[in-house]
């Protein structure tokens, strides 16, 4: 079985920092949300992996390379402009040649794995197997209908009225039979190709599909909220790790790591909380559920429930919470201590301070 990995989107919801990197490059927990994706299928004992890239393309190659560190086998597939899913399944036919495959959208989390869906797959080998979770929002999604036996009538991307709260949530197991489906089917209103109208296909034409519940956590990471509450439920398994320096005057309460060549000086961390290689922590409250990126400086600083990503500053700021600071930012006073505040603020940035 290969694998087909979608890190091409463009990420609207994510900006502004979709407008500097990929979405499927931003971390969680300290290691970027393509990475968990590749974790999980190399998990499946899965080593060809395409992955379909946009532009931005030469972030994607540059984080991942070879995938030679993940055990794995990476093929790079260009898409010049996002067409679909089931355009990614056609534009990734000679490199899935008559082999079976998993397909996994680049941003979306499942900690827990697909191992026991994907032996269930294996076993049956049924012409897809789409594996689904319960939403609160199914209107936005692809949505599966059930019939009493649990077996599947139709499917409907993003309908108006749902009849069914079991979500597609972007993890689906093909034979070659899809191929098919996808050369059949047309364009939908959005023009796109839709993977729910493939999957229709071959459902209406009798081939055999099934639905896999997928029970644990799972988490589309295209929003900051998302991203941060994602963060906070991969921190849970933190194993304590101090690897860098933290001096005797530091409280540490939880568990931390403390990544080589980070120094923490006259600070207190509650975990979990990750602090990257290279950072400088001093005068500082780190609480529960952050994750400092590399090479990062936080000075006077009291921040939680947050992520900082690499080359981050902040400064003499407190209150810090719910806040993801992107690469290189800068956070701290004005030299005047003038009692004001100056932004400087890019496209779609959301930003709250105090009345």
């Amino acid at each position: 079985m290969k694998a087909l990995v979608l890190a091409g989107g463009a990420g609207t919801r994510l900006r502004p920092f979709s407008y500097s990197m990929p979405k499927q490059l931003i971390p969680i927990a300290n290691k970027p949300v393509l990475a968990h994706v590749l974790e999980n299928i190399r998990d499946l004992a899965v080593t060809d992996v395409g992955i379909i890239v946009g532009d931005r393309s030469a972030e994607i190659v540059e984080a991942v390379g070879d995938g030679s560190r993940f055990g794995l086998r990476i093929t790079y597939i260009p898409q010049t402009e996002p067409l679909g899913l089931a355009h990614c399944v056609l534009l990734a036919r000679d490199f899935l040649g008559e082999d079976d495959f998993v397909m996994y959208l680049g941003d979306n989390m499942l900690p827990e794995g697909v191992r026991d869906i994907a032996a269930e797959f294996r076993v049956r080998r049924p012409a897809a197997q789409v594996v689904v979770h319960k939403v609160a929002n199914p209107q936005a999604f692809g949505v599966v209908e059930l019939g009493a036996d649990g077996s599947l009538l139709r499917l409907v991307e993003k309908p108006r009225v749902p009849r069914s709260d079991l979500a597609l949530i972007g993890v689906y197991f093909f034979t070659p039979a899809v191929h098919e489906a996808v050369a059949a089917i047309s364009p939908s209103a959005r023009g796109e190709l839709e993977i729910t109208d493939a999957v229709q296909w071959l459902l209406s034409s009798g081939a055999q599909v099934t639905v896999s519940r997928y029970t644990g956590y799972w988490r589309d990471t295209g929003r900051v909220e998302d991203v941060l509450e994602c963060n906070r439920d991969l921190l849970r398994d933190l194993e304590h790790s101090v690897e860098g320096v933290v001096d005797e005057s530091c409280h540490i309460r939880g568990p931390i790591v403390v990544e080589a060549g980070a120094r923490v000086t006259r600070s207190c961390i509650d975990g979990p909380a990750i602090i990257g290689a290279g950072t400088v922590v001093e005068d500082s409250h780190i609480g529960p559920n952050t994750s400092i990126g590399r090479g990062c400086e936080l000075r006077g600083t009291h921040i939680d429930f947050s992520i900082a990503l690499d080359g981050a500053r902040v400064s003499h700021v407190t209150g810090l919470h719910g806040s993801l600071i992107g690469r290189g930012a800068t956070v701290g006073p004005r030299p005047d201590r003038t009692a004001h505040h100056r932004l400087v603020v890019g496209d779609h940035t959301h930003i709250e301070v105090s009345a």
